[in-house]
């Protein structure tokens, strides 16, 4: 991407003279005129560039390629409804409308998806495009789209690329979007047409960045290099079933007929696979070459841009359904807010698809969150059901170690010949590189290729400068089921059209990546289902760590069937959970699933909600369904203040930091100081229980201020002990905050003398800590002065939001272009209430600070009902252009919990609209 620019400054003028000062003013006005004349040409420049590039949103186009004519009817904040009268105009229109608003997301999608991005910003995206060419994304979506997708999705796919393309036709890059604009100056990048492909491969992008457990399958592989088998357990503690209820609670597997049934029961045998922290066979076959594989592989995977996710980490999300005996309209509620990285535009792009007469001709009446760049909705309602979608979190990657030998790779004793393929990276002014991909015989990626680092290991040969690592020596390798041809596009036009619960578990059945649990309502029933492409292993393999390449034992050994998985229909309690915890118990299904699950945190907070609110026969409504996405509460908090309160504190000033923990409801409120306080305490006590304890190939360069400004009134006053802790921060490994956390520290909270709670004297700070009160008594202490250099020494003037930050920013030229641009492009901040692992998930990663680094990225409530009675909200806009009026005029209402009606029925519709654009044949 174009590379940053810093503005520089000079000195003041001098005071030695009066001509000396004269002239020092003399230059500070031509300065200031300077200054003024470039931010008059640069806002003269971007806002006649975005006007430009606005949607037409009334009157009439031709577009030829239509059947019939299609009505686009937006409401006041853009959102448009597209009503046509054949499929296929239906889904070129939404081509057409989303390449009106999005085309610059759009096409950068794509490029990235296929490993292209050097094309459009030049030699700083190169090693990020040879390791997306490496996974081939694209070349599996082509295989997709050639010989596994329907007749009818492959038409629909068509019809959209077409309805974008007409767009595109005629237009500069100027014409499309400001981004185009600012690109020219560096580069003569064009627009190429769409493709059917380009929208397939975006579900592999959305896959990778919701995997599963590959992270942690290097984070446990690099501690034992450090850690020994016990405290790597102590970091991964069991999933607390008997605390945190799993999805699926209802139901059993029959071992004879091989199906998962719904209903009451027990379970079947556990013979399938083992379930717990995975075997050490890799490792200790070649530990060396394991540690150095993957702590290089660390450094590629948090260089690559994200789809959706925070690079496969942090990803969750909320979705839960309440069964007409439990609501005030005797007819089920579902709600839906998935947590995915904070982006500019949003990933959502809100829309109807809406056939005047619903017939074999013309199927679709739905309305809900679509990605701009793919047809059809992904999450929302037709005229007959709702679904909702959060993150299973099912292991579905592997990493193998492979040896390598000559031009092969060892198995079984034998040396197989690597399938191989060139590829070349064309760079936007410089010269094209040419790399060579190497994949084993089925079909795994040696991601070791791209990292010229991890080539070294145990290499032997002369290298080739195409493929580093040719020679003798060791690799890591990738196998994923989303690099296998699917059928998801399949599944997201059957799930529009669905019109019941047989339909829609048909429909999920092609849902193979990225797996989802999938939530449904209809006006009578509930339901959950788990989909996806789910591999078997070998028993006593659980794919938690990295397993031996060259061994067969450890190869996948099939896929779960479709009707082997869990599911509920209707289940007794009336109401149906999923925030990634766990989907059943693990003694009650016979194949693991993961070993590593979200801790529940979340889910058991929304059953308890949902428990308290109908207890007594209470009913829930949708603005109960509101209130329950915006709870802020802090189970840690909970867990944690009653200790931190029994701790003596001699420094008054520490103490009276301490007190704003008394009367707190532990809720984190954006205007609570004691939020702040003892979000800091909680950073604090993970750095230093274990910190400096983890390998240091896990080790995040960090310190104690946080890497967004801060909204500082007070400077610090003592500079002296926010200093030290800021060295004392730097090169620890910090963990990043999350539910797995929550259960280490709980687990250790009994413990009082466990050795994670010592730590060694550091220069001037307080001394070493033996136990765990200390240990608490110096994270309130380091949590004070911290605190004091952020927010100033008056605590009156402590908020938790003033911590909590969120930017939007432009996820290209916003965080990479020249300033002028970014100041064009980019929004915020939002202060925030929320926190990690709270319902109302505003997460933020312990190891960088209090930033606000995933969202609610959309919130729903579906009222089965009156379906005119649902409300949505987005976390930014319709629009991508900047300065359009949609571009974040939702985000407000989002930071406030607020949600916007949600129009379905064509009065409705009729009601809300604001312009009507007409697409004529």
């Amino acid at each position: 991407m174009p590379p940053n620019t810093t503005a520089t400054t000079g000195d003041k003028p001098g005071k030695s003279g009066r001509k000396k000062g004269r002239k020092g003013r003399l230059v500070v006005l031509v300065l200031v005129l300077a200054v003024i004349g470039g931010i008059a040409f640069g806002a003269y420049w971007s806002i006649s560039t975005v006007r430009a590039s606005f949607p037409q949103t009334t009157g009439a186009i031709t577009l030829d390629g239509l059947s019939g004519p299609v009505d686009v009817k937006r409401d006041g904040y853009g959102i448009p409804q597209i009503y046509a009268s054949s499929d296929e105009d239906l889904f070129m229109a939404q081509g057409y409308v989303q390449a009106q608003d999005r085309f610059y997301e759009m096409d950068v999608r794509r490029h990235m998806t296929s490993g292209r991005l050097s094309e459009m910003f030049g030699k700083g995206q190169v090693k990020n495009d040879e390791f997306l060419r490496t996974l081939g994304w694209d070349r599996v979506a082509k295989t997709e789209y050639d010989e596994t997708l329907s007749a009818s999705t492959k038409k629909y796919l068509q019809a959209y690329a077409k309805g974008v393309n007409a767009y595109l036709k005629g237009k500069d890059g100027k014409d499309i979007s400001l981004e185009y604009a600012a690109l020219g100056f560096t580069n003569d990048y064009k627009p190429q047409e769409w493709t059917p492909v380009d929208s397939v491969s975006w579900l592999k992008a959305m896959a990778w960045d919701l995997r599963g457990n590959m992270q942690d399958e290097i984070d446990r592989a690099l501690m034992t290099s450090r850690l020994s088998a016990k405290q790597i357990a102590d970091l991964y503690p069991e999933y607390p079933y008997g605390r945190n209820k799993a999805i699926v609670q209802e139901g059993q597997y029959d071992d004879l007929t091989g199906t998962f049934e719904q209903g009451s029961g027990t379970s079947g045998s556990d013979s399938a696979s083992t379930s717990g922290t995975g075997t050490s066979t890799s490792t200790s076959t070649s530990g060396t070459a394991l540690q150095s594989q993957l702590s290089g592989l660390y450094n590629v995977l948090d260089d690559l841009p994200t789809a959706v996710g925070v690079n496969g980490n942090g990803i969750g999300s909320n979705s839960w359904v309440v069964s007409g005996a439990h609501t005030i309209t005797g007819k089920p509620l579902l709600a839906n807010d998935p947590h995915l990285s904070a982006s500019l535009p949003s990933v959502w792009y809100q829309m109807g698809l809406h056939c005047r007469t619903v017939s074999s001709k013309c199927q679709y009446d739905v309305t809900g969150y679509t990605f701009a760049g793919m047809p059809g909705v992904v999450i929302g309602h037709n005229q007959d059901i709702a679904w909702g979608m959060t993150n299973s979190g099912v292991d579905v990657t592997d990493l193998y170690l492979e040896k390598l030998s000559g031009e092969g790779y060892l198995y079984d004793g034998k040396v197989k010949p690597f399938k191989t393929r060139d590829e070349t990276i064309k760079v936007a002014g410089g010269a094209s590189k040419k790399i060579v991909v190497r994949e084993t015989s089925d079909g795994m990626p040696l991601l070791s290729d791209r990292d010229d680092e991890l080539v070294k290991v145990g290499e032997k040969a002369t290298v080739d400068t195409e493929a580093p690592d040719r020679g003798d020596g060791y690799g890591i390798a990738l196998k994923w089921t989303a690099l296998e041809a699917g059928t998801s596009m399949d599944a997201v036009f059957a799930m529009d059209k669905a019109a019941d619960w047989s339909d829609f578990r048909a429909a999920a059945k092609k849902f193979d990546v990225p797996s989802q649990n999938l939530t449904y309502a209809d006006k009578t029933n509930i339901g959950y289902t788990l989909p996806g492409k789910i591999p078997t292993r070998a028993k006593g393999d659980d794919g938690s760590i990295p397993a031996p390449g060259w061994d067969s034992t450890y190869k996948w050994t099939g896929y779960i069937g479709q009707d082997e998985l869990p599911y509920e229909f209707n289940p007794k309690r009336g109401y149906i959970v999923t925030a990634n915890q766990a989907v059943i118990d693990k003694d009650k299904y016979p194949y693991t699933l993961t070993t590593d699950w979200g801790y529940g945190t979340r889910s058991q907070r929304i059953t308890s909600l949902i428990k308290d609110k109908i207890a007594g026969g209470g009913k829930i409504s949708t603005d109960d369904m509101r209130q329950m996405q915006l709870d802020n509460s802090s189970e840690i908090a909970s867990k944690l203040v009653p200790t931190l309160l029994k701790i003596d504190v001699d420094d008054p000033d520490v103490r009276e930091a301490q007190k704003l923990l008394e009367d707190w409801n532990y809720t984190q409120d954006a205007d609570s100081a004691a939020a702040a306080y003892f979000n800091s305490v909680w950073r604090n006590i993970l750095k230093l229980a274990f910190g400096n304890k983890l390998p240091k190939e896990l080790r995040v360069k960090g310190q104690c201020l946080l890497v967004d400004p801060v909204d500082t009134t007070a400077p610090a006053d003592d500079t002296t002990k926010v200093r030290e802790c800021g060295q004392r921060d730097a090169d620890q490994a910090q963990p990043d905050g999350g539910d797995r956390w929550f259960e280490v520290v709980g687990e250790l909270m009994d413990d009082e003398n466990s050795h994670w709670w010592t730590t060694p004297k550091s220069g001037t700070r307080p001394g070493a800590t033996d136990n765990r009160d200390d240990l608490f008594r110096r994270a309130m202490i380091d949590a004070r002065w911290e605190l004091t250099a952020k927010l100033g020494k008056d605590l009156d003037t402590w908020s938790w939001g003033r911590l909590h930050r969120l930017f939007l920013k432009n996820q290209t030229l916003g965080t990479e272009g020249p300033g002028i641009l970014q100041y064009v492009l980019n929004r915020g901040p939002w202060k925030l209430s929320g926190g990690e692992a709270a319902v109302n998930a505003t997460g933020w990663n312990a190891a960088g600070g209090y930033g606000v680094v995933w969202v609610p990225s959309m919130r729903m409530v579906v009222n089965l009902d009156d379906l005119d009675k649902s409300k949505w909200i987005n976390l930014s806009g319709a629009s991508g252009h900047a300065y359009s009026a949609h571009y974040t005029d939702q985000t407000d209402k989002w930071a406030d919990g607020e949600l916007l009606p949600w129009s379905f029925s064509k009065d409705a519709v009729d009601d809300s609209t604001s312009d009507t654009l007409v697409l004529k044949p």
